[in-house]
């Protein structure tokens, strides 16, 4: 490997949100090794996901740009990533063995778009429908929206997080040793099903965990404009859970989360024995987060911190940035700072003519960038940060909230309704409909702010468009977890 060139690792989880870390303030949590990462890295309290949903947010990973940028903001198929001009792209011409384990959700399912070598989740199902006498995944009938707990029909050792970090470890056993590498280890929990194995949910069976949030304007989830539980009722209903079901949801998505951290210990462990940890800058992160119950509502894609606020941590490698370790930086960060980050750290640059939207998060510590504030953008919600402030509004209905963030992390106190803050509202609410008519968005309408359509109700989704995301373990898809 060059003289001066260190390997760098992207760990992503899916759906966690940003307060489910020891070291971060969650006592009820067990986190052993990304508290380690905290310790010894830097951490970034005030990230969010530009789109937080699955595949937006993961376009916004591989381009470095906004989803209203690069035009992914959903689920939904789109124009494939350009190799030439995508992280793996750039670092994979700049001399980097690009590699990718676990969950990637691109379209075409099979397409690389830059990295040299993926292994995905169908790679797992294949392996196991080879191997019957390992067990069957998901056979519990669980599918990937429903917030219900299980447990996992494997053992631990063939499990899908255990898998993919036996082949990120596997990767740098046998990599080419003269080239410095970029991997993406790239988990599947604690998105549902939240089915830990067993000896995880032995952990937190009897656990206390704190209740989900409710504030003055989600008492009930008649109270919470409409717009914004149509991901609830759409995928999983938590606003029907009773408050004991809710508990072992949270213990099953926490045992989810640990059983994550306890599993990269093993690649932790073995990248200290080949001489590569301090050798590696190691980045974690997810690509959104999940309401869990809080305000009534579960699942992703709105602006609430529950669904958008997620963690960052970057462990520079030893040399770059030693004065920064166990330090806590709160400018507003977003995943679009991940493709910069990474490129900058390698001694690439982006290619000319490639409009990146991220800023470089070591620059951003050092203080030579800064984010003024944060605009989100995808499916039907929309969001601008700005200082202590949030503002949030859905075309469905028409609905909007606005919070203090520096008082009100967990969003109880509504500003709006409350009649405090008007010439906030009117600024930030202002913001976003300036942000909206510079792309012609219907949602701007003679110059302010409207909905495009209806707010939803309960009973019309559920019996239209209710997915719970079903799947059959004869037919593995690539996002079947």
């Amino acid at each position: 490997m060059p003289e001066g060139q260190h390997h760098l690792l992207l760990i992503t989880t899916d759906q966690q949100r940003w307060d489910t870390i020891h070291a971060a303030g969650n006592a009820h949590i067990r986190t052993p090794h990304l508290n380690w990462l905290m310790d010894t890295g830097i951490q970034y309290a005030r990230c969010y996901s530009d789109a937080p949903i699955c595949m937006a947010a993961r376009c916004t990973i591989m381009t470095g740009r906004h989803g209203y940028s690069n035009k992914y903001m959903g689920n939904a198929p789109n124009t494939p990533i350009d190799p030439k001009t995508s992280l793996p792209g750039i670092l994979s011409r700049h001399g980097y063995q690009t590699r990718a384990e676990g969950k990637m959700h691109f379209s075409p399912v099979r397409g690389h778009f830059g990295f040299e070598h993926m292994e995905i989740l169908d790679d797992y199902y294949r392996y196991m429908q080879r191997h019957p006498h390992l067990g069957v995944p998901t056979d519990h009938g669980l599918g990937q929206n429903e917030m219900e707990p299980g447990l996992s029909t494997v053992a631990e050792s063939h499990s899908l997080t255990h898998w993919i970090v036996g082949r990120s470890v596997e990767f740098i056993e046998t990599r080419d040793a003269t080239r410095p590498f970029f991997l993406w280890t790239s988990f599947t929990k604690p998105h549902p099903p939240w089915d830990p194995c067993a000896n995880y949910w032995q952990m937190y069976a009897n656990a206390d965990v704190p209740p989900p949030v409710r504030g003055d304007w989600s008492r009930s989830i008649e109270d919470v404009p409409q717009g914004f539980a149509m991901p609830t009722y759409h995928l999983n209903n938590a606003q029907r859970f009773s408050p004991e079901l809710l508990r072992d949801c949270k213990r099953a998505y926490y045992a989810c989360i640990t059983q994550i951290d306890y599993n990269l210990g093993i690649l932790f462990a073995r990248m200290r024995e080949l001489g590569i940890l301090d050798r590696t800058t190691i980045v974690f992160t997810s690509d959104h987060g999940e309401m869990l119950g809080d305000h009534h509502l579960g699942a992703k894609s709105i602006y609430l911190e529950g669904s958008a606020h997620v963690p960052m941590i970057v462990r520079p490698a030893k040399g770059v940035l030693d004065e920064a370790r166990g330090k806590r930086c709160d400018e507003l960060v977003c995943l679009a700072d991940l493709l910069p980050t990474f490129v900058n750290l390698a001694g690439a640059r982006v290619p000319d003519g490639c409009a990146v939207d991220g800023l470089d998060l070591l620059g951003t510590y050092r203080g030579e960038a800064r984010r003024e504030r944060f605009f989100g953008q995808g499916d039907h919600f929309f969001a601008v940060v700005e200082g202590r402030y949030k503002y949030t509004f859905t075309v469905l209905g028409g609905g909007e909230l606005l919070f203090d963030l520096e008082t009100d992390p967990y969003e109880r106190r509504e500003l709006i309704r409350a009649g405090t803050h008007a010439d906030v509202h009117a600024r930030l609410k202002q913001r976003l409909a300036e942000h909206l008519a510079k792309q012609n968005h219907p949602a701007v309408q003679n110059g302010t702010l409207a909905a495009t359509g209806p707010a939803p109700t309960a009973a019309a989704v559920r019996a239209q468009r209710s997915w719970p995301g079903f799947h059959s373990r004869e037919e593995p898809a690539e996002v079947l977890h």
